[in-house]
């Protein structure tokens, strides 16, 4: 089935740029990251701190699944505060200290990559801005190669981040099959824009909430596009974790509740088919993103045969889409959401 979606505003024409994007970022950042590689296998850090805002938060957490369930490495999330406000010095030596941002020009996050550096981690920038103040101040810069990038809601740049992510540690691990699914990676995220998912545009448009879950590295995804709702449609979205969801979230879910769902084909698949049948029986409005029996109702085609790894790069293309529209049926501009700017200067 051809989409029924065509790019209307600037966030839409830069979401159907991904795939050029990451073509062009897999060709040019190899010896970038080779040099990178090197330097973590003959010295392997004891565990991988991750800053960053916004959307690029959210592509930590993907890079959390990532290395912890191929390597093995504890992830945890930095708060820029406690350098930045409570000027604290974390103890890092010896760690990976990675950082993310599309614009580098965040206080905040070039001073914790600062002191991180200087207490002794190594560390590293995934940043589109490569004359950034955060490019000038780590040991490594990855350059996420997505563009100019005007709409103030991140689409490529996230895409990009996601796949240098992956791109790192399928180098990190030498695995063939992640190697090889993200040489195809730039084909199936053009697939995904083929993917039509505006059946279910008109219910969430015209909800007062809904829930986006995911769970492993579609969690992470799951979170931007929570955000991304708030963000272009002002309508608050909470992102949640398929095992965590029902642990009190679950008492606001009525027949009319929207939820959307992410599902790769991983270790967690079961349970969160477990999560969608149990759910199917509370909400008339539950939308998964999942391959399956299309006839299924709410079901949101998906990228087939893509690596379980990569689905969720593939997923969240296929969202913005999805996006785009909400905000429009709202009545928003998704390139200039009120209150909201490009860079965001925290400190």
């Amino acid at each position: 089935m051809t989409t029924r979606w065509k790019p209307q505003t600037q966030m839409g024409r830069e979401t159907a740029q991904a795939p050029d994007v990451v073509k062009a970022q897999l060709a040019a950042n190899q010896d970038a990251i080779t040099a990178l590689v090197s330097e973590l296998r003959s010295n392997p850090p004891a565990f991988v701190m991750t800053c960053g805002r916004g959307s690029s938060d959210h592509a930590t957490l993907y890079a959390k699944y990532l290395i912890e369930s191929q390597l093995g490495i504890p992830v945890v999330s930095a708060a820029p505060s406690i350098t930045s406000i409570y000027g604290k010095t974390l103890a890092v030596k010896g760690a990976l200290f990675i950082a993310v941002s599309q614009s580098g020009k965040s206080p905040d996050l070039v001073q914790s990559a600062a002191a991180a550096k200087k207490a002794g981690a190594r560390t590293v920038a995934l940043v589109n801005v490569t004359n950034s103040p955060l490019a000038e101040t780590v040991d490594h810069v990855i350059p996420l190669m997505a563009g100019a990038e005007t709409s103030v809601a991140a689409t490529k740049s996230y895409i990009a981040t996601l796949s240098a992510i992956a791109q790192i540690v399928a180098s990190w691990v030498d695995d063939t099959s992640l190697n090889n699914g993200l040489s195809a990676l730039p084909g199936q995220l053009a697939q995904a824009l083929d993917k039509d998912w505006l059946d279910a545009a008109d219910p969430i448009a015209k909800s007062q909430g809904l829930y986006v879950i995911g769970r492993g590295p579609a969690f992470a995804i799951a979170q931007e596009a929570a955000l991304k709702f708030k963000e272009t449609s002002s309508l608050h979205a909470e992102a949640f974790s398929a095992a965590e969801v029902k642990h009190g979230p679950m008492a606001l879910v009525t027949r009319e509740f929207p939820l959307l769902v992410f599902s790769q084909d991983d270790a967690t698949r079961d349970s969160v088919e477990g999560f969608l049948t149990e759910m199917r029986a509370k909400t008339d409005n539950l939308f998964a993103a999942e391959t399956g029996d299309a006839a299924t109702k709410g079901h949101l085609p998906v990228v087939e045969d893509i690596h379980p790894l990569l689905a969720p790069i593939a997923m969240i293309q296929t969202f913005y889409t999805l996006a785009e529209h909400v905000a429009l049926l709202r009545g928003c501009n998704p390139d200039a959401p009120p209150h909201l700017s490009k860079v965001t200067e925290t400190h």
